[in-house]
């Protein structure tokens, strides 16, 4: 793996919209986060475009994306919010690139398309974290998840314990392998297309908000049958921000759904992390050696600078 260098008060970070447009008084107040922390915000040239549910045309999108890899001056990458459009440049990416000038990388939910490319291209550790006008310019944004932005200053090994959220175990057990995955929508959409999203020795981190159980059902079924369930070696649920089914129609609970489909995998299953469209969202490095413990009801996950 490529580890991306840490960042220092004083550095220039860039944001960018890959996905879809953003509303540009929540931009400023995100970014009033960042220069707080004394960075220096540098904005994608074609940050305000719109175009219908895209921040701009895929080529426009695309070049705020290579702009800010090729940019000596700017030392991360922060994306502004998700939404839906990445998947749409992913074959268009100057993956050389990426790897001649790895920087951190840093967003989650649609974002996630653009992880699992890098990644399994260059070989690039990227974050999985909350976005600059989606989450971190919410009056609400959590202290525990404006504090792990920390790690990115510092090489930090994480914890997650039930000192964050209680956590539930499907399958006892523990077990070591890189950290992947992300939003499970967009993992499904990867599926039979050049990016797919290899899972064999991987510890799989799934999260997906407005997905009612029948939906998280069909999706899960179909990593199943992709065999992307069978040599995981290890499963952690995030959350999951589900609308109320409708009260007319039968529904199992996600809790049903879970069993079915991961209580009798061989390796061990737990869910409860506050990780994804939640409050705190427990950002992560994605790409990385991390352990899971059911019995210690731990993830501890390895540094993602260097």
């Amino acid at each position: 793996m490529i580890y991306p260098a840490r960042i220092h008060k004083g550095d220039t970070i860039g944001v960018i919209a890959p996905a879809s447009p953003v509303i540009r008084k929540e931009l400023y107040r995100g970014i009033t986060f960042f220069e707080e922390m004394g960075l220096y915000v540098k904005l994608g040239k074609h940050i305000d475009q719109e175009r219908g549910y895209l921040a701009g045309t895929d080529q426009e999108r695309l070049a705020d994306m290579h702009a800010m890899f090729a940019d000596p001056s700017v030392k991360a990458i922060f994306c502004a919010r998700g939404g839906y459009g990445t998947g749409r440049m992913a074959a268009e990416i100057d993956y050389d690139l990426i790897r001649k000038h790895p920087k951190i990388f840093w967003g989650y939910s649609d974002i996630t398309y653009l992880h699992t490319a890098i990644r399994q291209t260059t070989g690039l550790v990227t974050f999985h974290g909350p976005m600059v006008a989606s989450d971190i310019a919410k009056a609400d944004f959590a202290e525990l998840s404006a504090n792990l932005f920390e790690q990115l200053f510092f090489p930090t090994k994480l914890c997650y314990s039930e000192a964050v959220s209680p956590l539930q175990v499907f399958v006892p057990g523990e077990a070591t392998g890189e950290l992947v995955g992300g939003n499970l929508s967009l993992l499904v959409s990867t599926l039979g297309t050049p990016h797919e999203i290899d899972t064999e020795g991987k510890l799989l981190l799934l999260e997906d908000i407005g997905e009612e159980p029948y939906r998280v059902d069909a999706m899960l079924n179909q990593l199943k049958l992709a065999g992307k369930l069978c040599h995981v070696a290890g499963m952690i649920i995030g959350d999951f921000a589900l609308p109320t089914p409708k009260k007319e129609k039968p529904s199992l609970s996600l809790d049903q759904v879970f069993q079915h489909y991961f209580a009798e995998l061989n390796c061990p299953v737990m869910s409860g992390f506050k990780i994804g469209h939640c409050t705190p969202n427990f950002s992560v490095p994605l790409g990385v050696k991390a352990t899971l413990s059911t019995s210690k009801k731990t993830l501890v996950i390895n540094a993602g600078v260097k």
